[in-house]
């Protein structure tokens, strides 16, 4: 390990940044689907090496060193992790092939400036012994933190998805949410670095190792708890699995008759059908038509569904013609008639929106989802609500990964709720890591939250989800299913749901102060 330790310090130029790179993209394989959390031990313990070895002859010259290691690193980590993106380019590719570079390698590229300015604000309070642990683990920490943020923020495949994409060690998250995992992530995976050490720090080694196996203890021990069941709500969700390019106005009938068929099919003797279910959850955006502008769509759907309760995604419109503004909104349906709905609040960028969009549009790049100028924000959340269910905490697709944002709006409303709803489609992107990486974002909030969810996606991942992420049913990706569960009861808000913001900042602070343990060289 001193061997290759010595070298990785002493590489210089394209072995270097390849280094870096390769290290980046196999830590990827931390990540859903493969979920092989020991592949980021690879990338952090290079990280230590790389800005060991990032020495110049100025201060200046050693923090650029240091940035561009952090940059190709996290190039790799992100092409390898966001390679899948490139799907969504294919769908329309007469339109969208062209764009496929700029998704593909433009994004990562883009995303790496964050992993670089973590290696840069590392190197800035860099010592050594175990003291740079905790520098490396306070600079991605931030830097992380900064990329769920700046410019509405992308938290995809955050370092603390390592810990959180395992059921087990991601209790923790119950603590200390996303950004702390991330910290801890960090910190934990880079420690066998020290092994290469003159003088390894066995105490700090020993203390990493027990964290880890306390974060396992943990997780098994907290997974032991039973859950009590809401006998009052018989949940059904259904995954239609259509493909993006039937999602057209002259298929409409045909596809609201394919969801119906879905929902009133037999699953076993105790379900069989429609009236013996209480709430139906259909995924986002399920019609190529305004729902609440076709009273005959909504007539035909309030005679079909007989007494159960619809959740929908749904685009939702207010005002006519130029002054029409589209909304994508989770819809309630009772009776054939629409009872609540709730817009979304976190628009996806290029998808739902066009960031840019006069300028842009003047080079021919339009936002993938064919609305006329895009689709508006939510002014407001708000909880949903319906006989027989606690209240209802909606998310429409990638709001689920944004954990800052989903307790801020949990801890405004009046009630705490208790069922999360996530409702998105995941066509886009086929059977590639796309969906397994936003499922198991998704299923951390439960954690976070101590709360159950229940998730429609057109193409799946579909589940019911307890309060410890724990699924109790679930469809995979690509096929068409129906699933039925029962809901659980949530769990007593966690620490980190009642301190979202101060619980990760206290645990940065501390590896802060831990940087600064032994005097600064650079």
């Amino acid at each position: 390990m001193l061997l290759i330790a010595q070298r990785v310090i002493l590489a210089d130029s394209w072995p270097r940044r390849l280094i870096a790179f390769g290290g980046g993209a196999f830590g990827a394989l931390a990540l859903a689907p493969i979920g092989f959390f020991p592949a980021f031990f690879v990338p952090m313990v290079l990280a230590v090496w790389l800005i060991d070895g990032s020495g110049g002859e100025s201060l200046w010259a050693s923090l650029r060193r240091a940035a561009s290691a952090g940059w190709w690193m996290g190039f790799g980590y992100f092409i390898a992790g966001l390679w899948w993106l490139g799907a969504a380019f294919l769908v329309e590719a007469e339109r969208f092939a062209w764009a496929l570079p700029l998704g593909v390698l433009g994004l990562p590229a883009g995303l790496a400036f964050f992993t670089a300015l973590g290696f840069f604000l590392a190197r800035l309070i860099w010592s050594s012994g175990a003291a740079r642990i905790f520098a490396l683990a306070a600079g991605l920490a931030f830097a992380e933190w900064l990329r769920g943020h700046v410019l509405t923020g992308f938290p995809w495949n955050d370092f603390g998805m390592v810990l959180g994409g395992n059921l087990v060690l991601a209790q923790a998250a119950s603590f200390f949410g996303l950004y702390g995992l991330t910290l801890l992530s960090v910190l934990l995976f880079a420690s066998p670095a020290l092994f290469a050490d003159v003088k390894p720090n066995r105490p700090f080694l020993a203390a990493a190792a027990m964290v880890m196996a306390g974060l396992a203890i943990f997780g098994w021990w907290r997974l032991q708890a039973t859950t009590e069941e809401i006998k009052s709500a018989k949940l059904r969700i259904v995954q239609p699995n259509v493909p993006l390019d039937e999602f057209r106005a002259d298929r409409g009938d045909e596809l609201l008759e394919h969801y119906l068929r879905l929902s009133d099919r037999s699953t076993s003797p105790q379900t069989t059908g429609v009236a013996d279910v209480t709430h139906l959850i259909w995924p986002e955006s399920a019609f190529p038509f305004i729902l609440s502008r076709d009273p005959a769509a909504l007539a035909k759907m309030g005679s079909r569904l007989q007494n159960a309760v619809l959740f929908t995604g749904a685009a939702r419109v207010e005002g006519d013609g130029r002054e029409a503004e589209y909304f994508n909104a989770v819809e309630v349906i009772a009776g054939g008639d629409i009872k609540e709905s709730y817009d979304k609040m976190h628009l996806a960028p290029f998808g739902e929106y066009m960031p840019f969009a006069y300028w842009l549009a003047q080079a021919g790049i339009t936002q993938f989802v064919a609305i006329p100028g895009g689709f508006e924000s939510g002014a407001s959340s708000r909880l949903l609500t319906s006989p027989g269910l606690p209240p209802v905490f909606p998310m429409v697709c990638y709001e689920s990964i944004f954990p800052d944002e989903i307790a801020d709006r949990i801890n405004s409303e009046a009630v705490r709720p208790g069922l999360m709803l996530n409702v998105t489609n995941d066509g886009w992107f086929g059977n590639t890591p796309g969906p397994y990486q936003h499922f198991a974002q998704a299923r951390l909030r439960t954690i976070e939250q101590g709360l159950p969810m229940a998730r429609a996606a057109n193409t799946g991942i579909s589940a019911i989800i307890d309060p410890l992420g724990r699924i109790i049913a679930s469809a995979p990706v690509g096929v068409e299913a129906v699933l039925d569960g029962s809901l659980s009861r949530s769990l007593e808000p966690t620490l980190f749901s009642r301190h979202p913001r101060s619980i990760p900042m206290i645990l940065w602070i501390f590896a802060l102060i831990g940087a600064y343990i032994r005097p600064r060289s650079i």
